[in-house]
């Protein structure tokens, strides 16, 4: 005999969930949930059959007068009905009163919950209630069920593809590292080659100065002597341009040792900035250190950019200087690319005038000065700040979460990278503080042993 149904309860409808594949980031409303709401005006009998012609069925949702009060699984219903004299007492009962004894704690998310946290928070619950369905909710007094094993299903799916994904970002920070140690070890070998014939000509220019300037007093001695020099002298002389040549040869050999110096200030610093550390940190002069960062980036910034030094007295830090350098270069060259962002966009708007600028401060400070119950210890401190537009509270945010264990496996930035450094690295502590429209800084806390 076909079955008869109430007319006051709706068949299940299962939402399918979302077409695209599951990810990391993925939510709730992605899975396939069911809508199942009952009045609990209606009986027992009328429940369990509906559940008998649904098996996947996991519950439903309890309403009065369309008012969402709870919910009610599958299991919890048949373990009251089998119960002795269950069928007696409640199967012709409304489901108020099967409610008021089978009611427990109901787990309640909205569906914008994350499929890794909601499953979290499911394996937190009591033991009994570990197989109860979730109830999510899709709107504003709309509520589904979602089965406890398609959670978890979905659960582990996601947690396969964040090991692939760690495993795929592991291997590649492989490579990466791989390919910037022979990257440094290439550079290093050629600024070594720009050194050797840099020293020969730095070595030789004190000797061509002390030659250039010992001929010239021979040829004054020459001209007190001979006075009346003959015709052929005087033509080499205008042809060469002797009086120009005279008074310029000094410059041209003090222009010569300028360059020479800057070249060699120039490939010493990238030496230093493709530094291979050690497996020990080793101390280092911070100030020369940033110094030698200002000069590789010097091209972007001249004439554009200001650079103004509060240098403090500092001792030498022990530190991985090469990955020091890194992080350094990674915060500047992040300034320098959001002053100059700003500068093409005032060139547009003739009513500001307003200079860019980097202030860089390094001083030792007390940890008791900053919090007065945490035990004295000193810090070497760098900011590094910028007048630049600052930056928007939601990438702040996004910055923030990129420096978590959980978020650094999905997406990975300089910032990142550079937090990890000094951290994980230095046992330091890395700080962003940015005020949208007046400008960010970033600071750096080494400890001093």
């Amino acid at each position: 005999m076909e079955q008869q149904f109430s007319s006051q309860i709706l068949p299940p409808i299962l939402s399918e969930g979302s077409d695209r594949d599951l990810g990391i980031e993925s939510t709730l409303q992605e899975l396939p949930l069911y809508n199942f709401g009952v009045e609990i005006s209606c009986t027992g009998t009328e429940v369990a059959e509906y559940f008998e012609k649904y098996p996947l069925l996991p519950g439903a949702i309890l309403l009065d007068q369309g008012k969402f009060i709870g919910m009610i699984s599958r299991r919890r219903l048949l373990e009251f009905l089998i119960r002795p004299h269950g069928q007696e007492l409640f199967f012709t009962e409304p489901l108020s009163v099967l409610y008021s004894y089978a009611r427990t704690g109901i787990l309640l998310l909205p569906d914008s919950t994350p499929i890794l946290s909601a499953m979290q928070i499911a394996l937190r619950r009591s033991p009994e209630l570990l197989a109860e369905p979730v109830i999510v909710k899709t709107a504003p007094d709309t509520y589904r069920l979602l089965d406890i094993q398609e959670l978890g299903i979905a659960s582990w799916q996601i947690r396969g593809i964040e090991t692939q994904v760690r495993y795929e970002r592991s291997q590649a920070q492989m490579i990466q590292n791989d390919k910037m140690a022979s990257l440094g070890r290439l550079v290093d070998g050629v600024a070594h080659e720009i050194l050797d014939p840099v020293g020969f000509i730095w070595g030789n220019l004190t000797y061509v100065s002390n030659y250039s300037q010992g001929l010239l007093k021979l040829i004054q001695a020459y001209d007190k002597e001979l006075p009346l020099a003959s015709t052929e002298i005087i033509d080499i002389k205008e042809d060469i341009e002797f009086d120009f040549l005279e008074q310029d040869l000094s410059k041209a050999l003090k222009s010569i040792r300028t360059g020479a110096e800057r070249l060699k200030k120039l490939v010493t610093s990238l030496q230093n900035f493709c530094h291979i550390d050690e497996l020990y940190p080793k101390p280092a002069d911070l100030h020369a250190c940033i110094n030698s960062i200002l000069l590789l980036i010097n091209s972007r910034i001249k004439g554009e950019i200001e650079i103004v030094k509060h240098y403090g007295n500092l001792p030498p830090v022990y530190c991985f200087v090469g990955q020091l350098s890194q992080v350094l270069m990674n915060i500047l060259s992040q300034a320098v690319d959001a002053l100059l962002d700003e500068a093409v966009r005032q060139q547009f708007n003739p009513n500001t005038n307003h200079k860019p600028k980097i202030e860089i401060t390094t001083e030792v400070i007390s940890q008791s000065a900053t919090k007065p119950d945490a035990p004295d210890s000193r810090w070497v401190s760098i900011r590094i700040a910028d007048n630049g537009p600052g930056i928007p509270p939601a990438l702040q945010q996004q910055i923030i979460e990129s420096f978590s264990v959980e978020k650094r496996a999905d997406k990975e930035t300089s910032l990142a990278v550079s937090y990890q450094i000094i951290t994980a690295r230095h046992g330091g502590k890395f700080n962003l503080n940015s005020q949208f429209g007046i400008g960010t800084e970033f600071e750096i806390l080494l400890p001093l042993v």
